[in-house]
């Protein structure tokens, strides 16, 4: 049974009009606002730059005709803000059943690279492109958001009770949410679907759905052998090298002619259901898989084969170093034997395997037997799970697809991707019984976190579509009884889960 009032035509045409006249223009004064993640801005209360793109979405979203919205900036008390907006059901929707709606504001810090024209608070709309930081990530899931629900209200289309909520630190992993769920668990309620608009798409070809995410472990490792720096002439081979031990260290967890990561205990078995998703990826998307990055000339990708290319973001832990402390620029190099070595090390589980035992199967391995009696320590950030999605309810996977086809003209994917969001781990095991719609904007190319990252606008029209017609058929199934009591009861407390970041 679809919802008897919805007229894709008229819902592409609000939303696109909506898009241009408002979100566009919106999301350009938004990534002028440098409102880099706490883990990226200490000073990021002083500096002003959060609450600057609070108070642009909060007076946005407050001009929005919604019959009924309630919208409030929640401030616990040295903790990140939250914009948390409570929408009544509308035209007949169900009131005692709930849509739960994420998203979030802070951003990556600026990354070198970017090309001469663009920069990271300077928007540069080319085409359907709009560049800049955060403009996919995530700045655009409130306007998306609330837009789907006034795009059904225009037409008299029914939706049930909807939720948003929009957070400020998601990309430090997300470690003031929980409290703020436990804050507002009472407002929130027990919601039978949950919609994120974080994650990624293989393609801007059609609607793309993420089936897991991967968690997420790592800190900092750092080896000391001297208590000063001394002329390297002098003190080579007689003091090891801490670059050398650091690189020692690495070995023990990293094949570094593969990448394969060594502790058996990091592995997990992949489900059956998430092999034969990878090769539909592989398959749909062919070079595509590896092409989207800016490989050098001559470079080639990890594995020839698509499948396993796939398999490898995506259910197979991997180890980036993404800092690194005590060795000074070219320009300023002596020849000195530096007293250490730091690195920042970001290693990506599998979807099913505890952060928690992550972390500590990292610190068994670096930390035991340091060569030569150096000082090794490694200090955890970051212990996060990750999340593998529950099966798709039929009328859920009937109306993701259809809406695909509506908006795109193409079916509906499923894949996993490779990054990490804390909230869906946390909403899973608070709502174990709801169902979830993760989907995305940042297809290839776009460049998430690094130089050059842009929003696909034509993409995130289509994708803002789709939502208002699942959230239809989300309530004509609620009203069929084929949501209700699906969210179960929710857990007391889980302001203690460990955290991770995209």
């Amino acid at each position: 049974m679809h919802t008897a009032t919805f007229d894709a035509n008229q819902v592409r045409d609000f939303v696109g009009a909506k898009w241009d006249a408002e979100i566009v223009p919106q999301l350009v004064d938004y990534i002028r606002i440098p409102n880099k993640s706490p883990m990226f801005d200490a000073d990021w209360v002083q500096n002003g730059h959060m609450d600057r793109a609070v108070a642009l979405m909060e007076t946005w979203a407050k001009a929005q005709a919604i019959p009924g919205m309630q919208l409030e900036v929640v401030r616990l008390e040295g903790r990140t803000p939250l914009i948390f907006i409570d929408i009544p059901a509308a035209n007949g929707g169900r009131s005692d059943d709930c849509v739960l709606l994420y998203g979030h504001l802070d951003k990556q810090p600026e990354m070198t690279g970017w090309d001469d024209d663009k920069g990271p608070w300077e928007p540069v709309l080319e085409g359907d492109r709009l560049y800049g930081r955060g403009g996919a990530d995530d700045g655009y899931a409130i306007f998306g958001s609330l837009t789907a629900v006034m795009a059904l209200q225009a037409q008299g289309a029914a939706h049930a009770r909807c939720v948003v909520l929009i957070e400020a630190c998601e990309e430090s992993g997300s470690y003031d949410l929980p409290f703020y769920v436990d804050h507002l668990a009472e407002r929130i309620g027990k919601p039978s679907l949950v919609v994120c608009l974080d994650s990624g798409c293989g393609n801007y070809e059609q609607l793309w759905c993420t089936t897991s995410l991967r968690g997420l472990a790592g800190g900092n490792l750092t080896v000391k052998v001297l208590s000063e720096g001394v002329h390297s002439g002098d003190a080579s081979g007689i003091v090891p090298s801490s670059f050398r031990i650091i690189r020692d260290l690495l070995s023990r967890i990293e094949d570094e002619d593969t990448g394969r990561m060594l502790i058996d205990g990091m592995h997990v078995d992949i489900p059956a259901e998430r092999l034969a998703q990878a090769a539909k990826v592989a398959e749909v998307l062919g070079d595509e898989v590896f092409d989207k990055f800016p490989f050098l000339p001559g470079m080639s990708p990890m594995h020839e084969d698509r499948t396993e290319l796939v398999l490898n973001r995506t259910w197979r832990p991997a180890l980036s170093i993404t800092g690194v402390d005590g060795i000074p620029p070219l320009a300023s190099a002596g020849n000195v034997l530096r007293p250490h070595t730091a690195l920042k090390l970001s290693l990506r589980l599998p979807p099913t395997l505890d952060g928690k035992r992550g972390g500590e199967l990292l610190q068994e391995a670096l930390l035991k037997d340091p060569p030569y009696g150096a000082e090794v320590s490694l200090k955890l950030e970051k212990a996060s799970t990750g999340w593998n999605a529950p099966a798709l309810a039929p009328w859920l996977e009937a109306a993701i697809d259809q809406s695909s086809r509506e908006f795109f003209g193409k079916p509906a994917m499923y894949m996993g991707e490779g990054g990490t969001i804390p909230f869906m781990g946390m909403l899973g095991e608070k709502f174990p019984g709801a169902q979830f719609m993760i989907t995305g904007v940042l297809g290839p190319h776009s460049n998430a976190h690094g130089p050059n990252e842009f929003l696909h606008i034509p993409m995130g029209k289509a994708v803002t579509a789709c939502v208002a017609r699942v959230m239809a058929e989300h309530n004509a199934a609620s009203l069929r009884g084929e949501t209700t009591g699906v969210a179960a009861a929710a857990i007391n407390s889980f302001a203690d889960t460990p955290g991770g970041c995209c």
